[in-house]
């Protein structure tokens, strides 16, 4: 009888052993195949124009990191478009000022947004997803209010910002200061902890509650940083900036890998690679002629599956 209970055992964790190793190589080997398949199926356009294709990572990959901790902890943030919207408005205008504090400006604008948002979740205990429900669509009317005559236009210098070398340079910057911060520092750990289990992390002595707080100020204000990489691709805000982000990011974060659930399992590597292979689907997709509601369809059918595969149901019960 403890032999059938060993094999039995010894089956189930190869099973587990088996479908982490699974978890852990579809992002890596569906970012390549899907870049090989579209790369065959646009004749090698898709690598042509590959700098135009990445032209849109940069935006999403800063922003997908700030809801990567936020994730982590078992939260989400419904938010992150209208704080890129807003936080670029505030760019355009401080920079008919000054560039470089209107980068300060878009940061600290995210940043008072996330502070919203953490304060109605962590002290007034309504759920994550409710409450930047909630502020989405307060932050969007703004957004459409401030650009009801005209697009709120920036400082003509603004646009002089967007070169290939700056974008990626702010963007490895920002993502290498957040995988160390992730892996090598108390507070990745404690981000782990507590989306693990929150009660056990209370009990080991950690501020759980703080935690939470400042991880939805550092999301916003990474959105606010993402924001002044937006906007000077034109130089300008419509009453479209930002829009649909937040499905991008989430989208993006689960195609790399991240369990809704968050917790131990949140890895840093799903942001890099959850964000290239958004990109290059959608660029794959577009390139092929695909309509809009088709290219919805398919990432839908896409995002369903990866939600399926990477779903820790031993924590879905939990939803913070």
């Amino acid at each position: 009888m403890s032999e059938t209970n060993l094999s039995a055992k010894e089956v189930a964790l190869k099973k587990q052993n088996t479908m982490r190793l699974v978890r852990a190589l579809l992002p890596i080997v569906g970012l390549i195949a899907i870049f090989a398949l579209f790369s065959f199926l646009t004749n090698g356009r898709l690598i042509t124009r590959l700098p135009l294709a990445m032209s849109t990572v940069y935006v999403i990959m800063i922003s997908a990191m700030g809801v990567f901790f936020i994730m982590t902890v078992g939260g989400l943030d419904f938010s992150q478009g209208s704080i890129l919207g807003l936080s670029a408005i505030v760019v355009c205008y401080v920079s008919r000022y000054s560039i470089e504090l209107s980068i300060l400006a878009g940061i600290v604008t995210g940043a008072a947004i996330g502070a919203v948002n953490g304060y109605f979740y962590v002290n007034r205990k309504i759920k994550s997803f409710i409450v930047t429900i909630c502020t989405m669509f307060l932050f969007r009317g703004l957004i459409k209010f401030l650009t009801t005559e005209a697009p709120v236009a920036g400082s003509p210098m603004l646009v002089m910002w967007d070169t290939t070398a700056f974008k990626v340079s702010a963007t490895v910057i920002v993502v290498l200061i957040g995988f160390i911060c992730f892996n090598f520092t108390k507070f990745g750990i404690y981000l782990r902890a507590i989306g693990a289990g929150e009660r056990a992390a209370m009990f080991a002595g950690i501020r759980t509650d703080r935690i939470k707080f400042l991880v939805y100020v550092l999301s916003g204000a990474i959105t606010g940083f993402a924001a002044f990489i937006s906007a000077i691709k034109i130089g300008s805000v419509t009453s479209n900036g930002g829009n649909q982000l937040e499905t991008q990011i989430l989208i993006a974060l689960v195609l790399g890998g991240m369990p809704i659930s968050g917790g131990a399992m949140a890895r840093f590597y799903n942001v890099i690679v959850g964000s290239l292979l958004y990109v290059v689907l959608t660029s794959g997709l577009t390139m092929m002629g695909f309509s809009t509601q088709m290219m919805q369809l398919i990432q839908g059918v896409v995002f369903l599956a990866f939600v399926a595969i990477f779903a820790d149901r031993q924590s879905l019960t939990v939803i913070k």
